[in-house]
């Protein structure tokens, strides 16, 4: 990250940074709310530490980095943990949804509810609503996240960022039923990868990995669905995302594997039963446990035979664009991203565009178990060819 190349070059200081981003959070809070907490102090102090450490030569591979983490106990996490440990310095506790909710596409921050930094009626998505809007705002460059159903992927696409969900199990997880994955958000798809790289310990501590982007990066087959079989998928995201999709084959990024339209490669059977009966109380209904087991284990066949056909499913992030802040109503948001919580799978939330009401649209990319380099090394080579419709603003006043 250029950050924590400058701190570790001299050319600027941890403890400037931080006060830097501790300014715009003070700056953008009283209408954004996207934090619970802000650290004010104990970052600074931090920071301070972080420039004695370079000082006296240790090698931090994200030195300076002020990040936002994902509610109260997001600093007990692993991810959290690494990211300290690489040199980032956490400024606050990012916004969740509000207790006793029943619906989760949104966040609550110590002011208010946390808004969208592209339009205030609209919600950023949730539940790591504070950290997209965060760094869609530009207060930091990195947020943690978990994403159980859509959690980190949804509010990317709303916010227009990147947006990890890793393979479920291969990060360290309290979730008690194994639906939700560790994953970050933030505003390029290299510091994605930054991150990758530190909570899995492949940044050396001599020197820094490739970026992501770097070096060719070999055309992948990819299929490409709009409702992967059963979601009701509202004709704009998807064409927008479409759209992201063919320009990544214009850009010889991957090649889309086409089928008649009678035969769409990409047809699941609807999680939704199966991901409620697992994350409720599967104790009380053993015949809906195994009939959610019996819908996971069709799913994961089906998308096993997918990926014997392609490096990469495409999906529209979201069948819906963001809604208001009186929430989502009868719609699950969760239609195109709770799939691959039940079977494992990788996933990635990039830029795709804006609809017409001016609100981001995400791009879905999912790769096989185990797969987020090759995931990663797509988005940032996306990001240098430009694939996406470049529109930057102000952060929220």
């Amino acid at each position: 990250m250029r950050i924590a190349a400058g701190v570790r070059a001299g050319e600027v200081r941890a403890v400037d940074v931080v006060a830097a981003a501790l300014a715009r959070i003070e700056w953008a809070e009283p209408t954004l709310c996207a934090f619970v907490e802000v650290w004010a102090e104990e970052a600074l102090r931090r920071a301070g530490e972080v420039d004695a450490q370079v000082a006296a030569g240790v090698w931090l591979p994200l030195a300076g980095v002020p990040i936002g983490v994902k509610g109260r106990t997001g600093l007990r996490t692993a991810a959290a943990r690494a990211l300290v440990a690489a040199g980032c310095v956490p400024v606050g506790a990012t916004s969740v949804p509000g207790r006793g909710t029943p619906w989760q596409t949104w966040g609550l921050g110590s002011g208010g509810r946390t808004v969208n930094p592209w339009r205030a009626d609209r919600t950023p998505g949730g539940s790591s609503a504070g950290s997209a809007a965060a760094v869609a705002a530009g207060l930091v460059p990195l947020a943690t996240g978990t994403d159980g159903a859509g959690s980190v992927r949804i509010p990317a696409a709303w916010c227009g960022v990147v947006g990890l969900k890793t393979t479920n199990g291969r990060l360290p997880s309290a979730d008690r039923t194994g639906l939700a994955a560790a994953g970050v958000l933030t505003r390029h798809a290299a510091d994605a990868a930054a991150y990758w790289r530190c909570v899995t310990g492949e940044a050396g501590v001599t020197g820094e990995a490739n970026e992501a982007g770097e070096g060719a990066c070999p055309p992948l087959t990819a299929v490409w669905s709009a409702d992967l079989g059963f979601a009701d998928t509202d004709a704009e995201p998807a064409s927008i995302a479409h759209a992201a999709a063919l320009r990544l084959e214009q850009t010889g990024l991957v090649r889309l594997v086409r089928h008649r339209p009678q035969d769409d490669p990409v047809r699941l059977e609807d999680p939704a039963p199966a991901w409620l009966t697992l994350r409720g109380a599967p104790h009380d209904d053993p015949a809906a446990v195994r009939a959610a087991q019996e819908l996971r284990a069709e799913n994961d066949r089906r998308l096993a035979a997918l990926f014997r056909e392609a490096d990469l499913i495409l999906t529209p992030t979201t069948p819906n664009a963001p809604h208001g802040h009186d929430g989502p109503g009868d719609r699950y948001s969760t239609a195109l991203t709770w799939a691959f919580n039940l079977s494992g799978h990788p996933a990635l939330s990039i830029r795709a565009g804006f609809d017409a009401d001016g609100c981001p649209v995400g791009l879905q990319m999912v790769a096989r178990r185990g797969e987020e380099e090759m995931l990663l090394r797509t988005a940032s080579a996306a990001e240098a060819a430009r694939t996406y419709p470049e529109r930057e603003r102000e952060n929220p006043a």
